[in-house]
């Protein structure tokens, strides 16, 4: 007596769920790996929704996806510290920035040039409040200190090359 099995188109189709089944599985397994935790068996349906409560699935905000980006990948406190030099103007005020550039902010200290020497003993009176204005908008730790630097004086140095020596003064005479 022989089993009939079927026909071939049969025979095609339950290949075709055994190996999709087979392949859920393993995805779902590595999936699993990936992530730490224990692989969850299949059911043998797939939702194709993702009901009342929230998910992972469903739409999220951009800025939402990108704090959590940053955070996974360490970039939050280079992100933080970027916030204060781009919006320097906003979080200080306009006059105040119109007078001081903000140069660097490393390990909490942030580093302001002053465009002159009256608005660097300002800027050094005014630290206190500063810092109350900084922990106010972008977080308590961000900038610990201020350190204000005097403006530069003037260059004479023009162009990729330089000679050492006493340059321009030796003409003046």
């Amino acid at each position: 007596m022989t089993v009939d099995r079927g026909s071939g188109a049969d025979l095609a189709r339950e290949a075709l769920r055994a190996a999709r089944e087979a392949s859920a599985e393993r995805a779902a397994k590595r999936t699993a790996e990936m992530q730490g935790r224990k692989p969850v068996k299949s059911r043998g349906r797939r939702r194709r929704w993702s009901g009342a409560g929230p998910d992972d699935r469903d739409p999220q905000p951009f800025g939402r996806l990108v704090s959590r980006v940053a955070l996974d990948r360490g970039w939050s406190p280079r992100l933080t510290d970027a916030t204060v030099l781009g919006r320097w103007p906003q979080l200080v005020g306009a006059e105040i920035a119109d007078h001081c550039t903000p140069l660097s902010l490393r390990d909490g200290e942030l580093v302001l040039q002053a465009e002159s020497t009256a608005w660097a003993t300002q800027l050094r009176t005014l630290q206190r409040q500063l810092l109350g204005r900084l922990a106010g908008a972008v977080g308590r730790d961000v900038v610990r200190r201020i350190r204000v630097v005097a403006p530069s004086g003037p260059s004479w140095r023009h162009g990729p090359r330089h000679v050492r020596g006493r340059g321009p003064r030796d003409t003046y005479g």
